[in-house]
């Protein structure tokens, strides 16, 4: 028995499930959705400070960057198994848009609702735990060094991080919805979202907990430059490689060209 969909299988999996089923849900369940989505990347993102808190230069430092990138898929495992809606895997819906599945105001409305209410849920949760007692020295002291290194980097680097950032994680999304299985899912979302991590990308939601758990906690930065600096800028980069070039290279591959297995 086969446990994976093909390409073919799968592009039409997301076109018509996973892009019809988020444009025609109510906006109030989308908003909730959203919220959700916010948080569970938040969960992931709290991870990773706790695991790369206390590690120190070299080798060291790279382990325990390992370890917060290998804690962090969880966010998105959250997402996938609880159909969270979350604004940087919804870039696939332009796939949708491209069969004619969905408008192309259908998909705009839900990036912007699901934009925002991401936004809230990250900020939200990043509140709460700046409030809980658990950010002790050394995390409070990672927390704004994460803060003020992402407002902080120059606007061509960000763009590429953040483009760099959602080819892993629309494939990641790709690969979980080929799977037929959970341990197939956790799989496939794991490992290119561990990478992303890993390697040092921008991922706008992820950003919208780090850097306002920074600002919370006593980092030296602005609203202002959280969010002209760092979250636009990965918002657009983002797009660029989830809505942009993974979804042409599918459409032109398996609906273009004719489907492939």
């Amino acid at each position: 028995m086969n446990n994976f969909l093909t390409p073919a299988e799968i592009i039409e999996v997301i076109s018509k499930g996973f892009g019809k089923n988020r444009t025609t849900m109510p906006i109030v369940k989308m908003i909730i959705l959203g919220i959700c989505a916010g948080v569970f990347i938040g969960f992931g993102s709290y991870g990773f400070t706790i695991a790369t808190a206390n590690a120190g230069a070299g080798f060291e430092g790279t382990l325990g960057r390992f370890m917060g990138a290998a804690v962090f898929p969880v966010g998105l495992m959250f997402v996938v198994m609880f159909g969270a809606e979350l604004f940087t895997s919804n870039n696939l819906l332009t796939i949708s848009c491209g069969k004619k599945d969905i408008g192309w105001g259908e998909m705009l409305r839900n990036w912007g609702i699901v934009w925002v209410a991401n936004f809230i849920g990250s900020v939200a949760l990043a509140w709460l735990l700046s409030q809980s007692g658990l950010y002790g020295e050394a995390m409070v002291t990672k927390a704004m060094a994460i803060a003020e290194a992402k407002v902080a980097i120059p606007l061509f680097e960000i763009i590429i991080r953040a483009t760099l950032c959602n080819i892993f994680v629309v494939l990641a999304v790709w690969m979980q919805a080929g799977a037929k299985d959970v341990a197939g899912k956790i799989l496939a979302i794991w490992f290119p979202i561990m990478l992303f991590v890993l390697s040092g990308y921008e991922h706008s939601v992820a950003n919208m907990f780090f850097i306002p758990m920074g600002y919370f906690v006593g980092a030296d930065i602005t609203w202002g430059q959280i969010i002209i600096n760092n979250i636009i800028p990965v918002t657009i980069g983002n797009m660029i490689g989830g809505a942009v070039l993974v979804p042409a290279v599918a459409y032109y591959s398996y609906c273009k060209c004719g489907p492939k297995a």
